[in-house]
Order: C-alpha cells, then sequence, then structure tokens
C-alpha cells in the first residue's frame, strides 16, 4: 500500500491512499498534483514552495511541465541525495525540532512503534 500526505509548518492533511496499481508519473498528476497540491499552492499563494522525495514517478517529463504549467515552485537539491531527505529537511526547516516524527508516531499503530 502506497500513501501520500502534504507535511506544513502549520499542519498536514489527511493520507491520500493511492490504490492498487503502480505510481506513474500521470498517476501522480491526477492524484496527487492536481487535486491536492495545485490547491495548497492556490491556498498560499507566491511563496508556495512543493518538496518531493524525487522518486522516479515525481521526475517524469508530464510531471515536470504540470509543476511549470501550474506556477509550482519546486525546492531544488540532488537528486537522490542521502544527506537531504525530505524528513531531514523538514527537521532542518522547524529549528531542528522532530516534528515530523512526532507526526508519524501519531499516524502508527501502536504494534508497528519500536522503543
Amino acid at each position: 500500500m502506497m500513501v501520500w500526505a502534504d507535511i506544513m509548518i502549520n499542519g498536514r492533511t489527511r493520507l491520500h491512499v493511492v490504490a492498487n496499481g503502480t505510481m506513474t508519473g500521470q498517476r501522480y498528476i491526477d492524484e496527487v498534483l492536481l487535486p491536492h497540491v495545485r490547491l495548497f499552492r492556490g491556498a498560499v499563494g507566491e511563496k508556495f514552495v512543493f518538496m518531493d522525495d524525487n522518486a522516479t514517478c515525481h521526475q517524469t517529463l508530464a510531471v515536470l511541465d504540470c509543476l511549470d504549467s501550474e506556477g509550482i515552485q519546486r525546492l531544488v537539491r540532488p537528486a537522490r541525495s542521502p544527506d537531504l531527505t525530505p524528513l531531514k529537511m523538514c527537521g532542518m526547516l522547524w529549528g531542528g525540532k522532530l516534528l515530523v516524527e512526532t507526526i508519524i508516531r501519531q499516524t502508527r499503530t501502536p504494534s508497528s512503534v519500536h522503543s
């Protein structure tokens, strides 16, 4: 099972469950970018910066064209850099606080959290 969610400084979205199949670039556009990311871009305005995790489906020409045509600015970082993973970046953005880790723990079932 694959899920997608948006994490922001002031909150998070509900998880979007990706039903059967592989996440392709077109599917990412149809199920994530247009119905979710575009709305956040509109609500936040010009200061909105989108960060993905550099998965292959996020890097297709169709996805990049979609982001450009919607005026969605992407956070530029090295592809698949172990030093700049989204969780580490979020931790840095919030002054080193592990807000993201807290969010992840809250969404897991007790049996899946290791002490």
